[in-house]
């Protein structure tokens, strides 16, 4: 599968060890920075997450900053985009089979590396339920702001 990953410097590390186990799991991976722990802005990273697989360009994204929450505000400003921030196994279960979504987000000082593969591993082998939930994703897209 094809997953675009990006993180700011709080959350630098995480995707680093994330994107290696996709990776050692045969996934193709974009990575879209930052690139070492020095300080960076997170709502660039989550906007080219969001546009990377609101594009199509990949099929499912993964983005990370110090709490989740920045990263997964900037992700969601892309039309087309269902981030979910997650901190549990069961959440991350749901934000798939619930809410069908297309990003994953977590917080590189909130969950530790074990806790994130796990997180991981439920969002990726998770099935959408469609049926009710398909009803009010689509409510999602139909709202006018």
């Amino acid at each position: 599968m094809k997953i675009v990953m990006g993180s700011d410097h709080a959350g630098y590390e995480l995707k680093e060890a994330i994107k290696e186990k996709l990776q050692n799991e045969g996934h193709e991976i974009t990575d879209v920075g930052c690139y070492s722990t020095e300080s960076v802005d997170y709502p660039k990273y989550g906007h080219a997450v969001g546009k990377a697989v609101a594009s199509g360009e990949t099929e499912r994204g993964i983005a990370i900053c110090g709490t989740g929450i920045g990263i997964s505000i900037a992700a969601n400003k892309v039309p087309g985009v269902r981030a979910g921030l997650v901190t549990s196994v069961w959440q991350a279960e749901m934000t798939k089979a619930h809410n069908d979504a297309n990003v994953l987000c977590m917080g590189g000082r909130v969950v530790d590396k074990e806790l994130a593969f796990e997180m991981v591993d439920a969002w990726m082998n998770t099935e959408f339920m469609g049926d009710k939930h398909l009803r009010r994703i689509n409510e999602l897209e139909d709202l006018d702001f």
